[in-house]
């Protein structure tokens, strides 16, 4: 038995980007911070933190671009998939990314961060607590499909 199964709690870096695959799948991707504290032992106080690249299908693509904004807290829950490719200058690079099957609009961020002008916080949408899952298990998109994506 195995699992591949990624949690994590944080901020938006910035609003969601939603695209579409050749076959009009909506791919939705977002980064997402988390902070941790710590004590040095020297005594001094640290900040640090870690970002993940998420990417949701179909219709919780369509819900995240939606209602998230740079700023809102999530929760998301999904699985952690590696890509490799070479890059222009011939060295070999690797990328990872949580691919979300649920996520959970804990806070509306974005609309506190713009002082409540304009901006994607302010379209109302789910109240903190919110949240969406990807569609019943139809599998994940082919292989062949992801590298149709224009980024």
């Amino acid at each position: 038995m195995s699992l591949n199964k990624m949690l994590v709690i944080g901020n938006l870096g910035g609003d969601p980007e939603m695209r579409y695959t050749s076959g009009g799948v909506p791919v939705t991707s977002f980064s997402v911070a988390t902070n941790r504290r710590y004590t040095t032992a020297s005594g001094e106080q640290r900040d640090e933190t870690e970002w993940f690249r998420v990417s949701a299908w179909r219709q919780l693509a369509e819900q995240c671009n939606q209602f998230l904004s740079k700023g809102r807290q999530v929760y998301v829950e999904g699985r952690l998939n590696t890509s490799t490719w070479q890059a222009q200058d011939g060295q070999n690079r690797t990328s990872l990314e949580i691919t979300a099957d649920r996520v959970v609009f804990l806070s509306g961020g974005g609309g506190d961060q713009q002082g409540g002008q304009g901006g994607r916080g302010d379209q109302g949408g789910p109240q903190g607590g919110q949240g969406y899952q990807s569609d019943p298990p139809a599998g994940p998109p082919p292989p062949d499909d992801a590298e149709d994506l224009p980024w």
